[in-house]
């Protein structure tokens, strides 16, 4: 398998990826999720991403598609289509699987998956994370990871618009 098949097979459709995740789990492997639009990937995404992988055995990022980011942004997002997003996402090792979401939130997806960790980044509140009832309710821990100061996407648009 060539490495842009490798990263590739990580992008998995709903259905794939529920099939996966029963592998994972006969396995004794404890899933991990978390979830955004990833616009631009910078230095936070890959600081939060890589500790939220530490968390468990497998990471699974669910990825807001082109209509979901369109309808929770400005008109002009997102700056990078879906498919190169997933791929991005997916070329970092420690991401084990990509899953598009067309919804506005995740809520469905983690119903779907049940997560046995569900992870954001330390800008949020525990009560503002969506699934996170479910994923309690089944047993399963939401965990806050610490969010690198200084690194957001519309920072990075503010400062490409101003030069």
């Amino acid at each position: 398998m060539t490495n842009l098949q490798s990263i590739k097979s990580k992008i998995y459709t709903l259905s794939e990826l529920v099939e996966r995740c029963k592998v994972w789990r006969n396995k004794g492997e404890k899933i991990v999720f978390t979830n955004g639009c990833f616009d631009l990937v910078h230095r936070g995404h890959v600081e939060v991403l890589a500790n939220t992988a530490d968390l468990g055995d497998r990471l699974i990022v669910g990825l807001n598609s082109d209509s979901s980011i369109q309808n929770l942004k400005r008109e002009n997002r997102p700056i990078i289509d879906e498919n190169s997003r997933a791929i991005l996402l997916a070329s970092l090792q420690f991401i084990d699987a990509v899953v598009l979401f067309s919804e506005t939130t995740p809520h469905q997806l983690i119903q779907t998956i049940l997560p046995d960790i569900l992870a954001k980044g330390g800008d949020y509140k525990v009560e503002e994370i969506t699934g996170r009832e479910v994923v309690l309710q089944n047993g399963g821990e939401v965990i806050l990871v610490p969010f690198i100061d200084g690194f957001s996407t519309t920072n990075i648009v503010n400062k490409i618009k101003q030069d």
